[in-house]
């Protein structure tokens, strides 16, 4: 039992209580049950990589936005991973392509633009001629520093803005609601 609440515990926001409350949830399901979830997780990690245009998470070669032909209106909204892109999807606001950086430049950290997706990015822009660069980036010193960063790389190519300041400093994109979401995507404004 002990392991079993150490192993949630891993998880990015489950403290000790939650931990706690999941193992046990599990410990009470049917084998079968639990032989589906752990099925689930090993089939995930095994099958599931990236897009390889905009490296959001796919088990196809080109995630589903990728593939959608009716998104192509010259935008492409920059996010640090994943999950910033989901919660800008469940805004349904923004109808163009993605492209996941993998991360923020934080030089404490030792993350510099060489370990994220930022070479692919202005390769991407320059070949598939973006008339707008929206980056939806943390608003954090490592949100900034990339914002900043970025936007200079990528004016001699297209117009960069970047989503207002609707989301409180410090906070994280993936915790935001849709509505303050939408709000500073509505608000965006260009990079100076």
């Amino acid at each position: 039992m002990a392991r079993l609440i150490d192993q949630f515990e891993r998880l990015p926001g489950i403290g000790p209580r939650t931990a706690q409350r999941l193992a046990l949830h599990l410990l009470r399901q049917p084998e079968e049950q639990i032989r589906s979830f752990a099925d689930a997780l090993l089939a995930a990690r095994s099958q599931v990589g990236q897009c390889q245009r905009c490296f959001h998470l796919s088990a196809e070669p080109l995630c589903e936005i990728c593939r959608n032909a009716e998104r192509g209106n010259g935008q492409l909204c920059v996010v640090a991973d994943s999950r910033d892109l989901l919660a800008m999807e469940r805004t349904r606001e923004f109808k163009g392509h993605y492209h996941v950086l993998g991360g923020l430049i934080s030089p404490m950290d030792g993350i510099g633009p060489e370990l994220l997706q930022v070479q692919p990015l202005v390769r991407r822009v320059d070949a598939e001629g973006i008339s707008e660069v929206i980056l939806a980036l943390t608003p954090s010193v490592e949100g900034d520093t990339t914002s900043l960063y970025l936007a200079r790389l990528l004016k001699p190519f297209t117009t960069v803005s970047r989503i207002a300041y609707g989301l409180p400093v410090g906070s994280e994109l993936e915790y935001a609601d849709e509505v303050t979401l939408a709000r500073a995507f509505e608000g965006r404004r260009q990079v100076e």
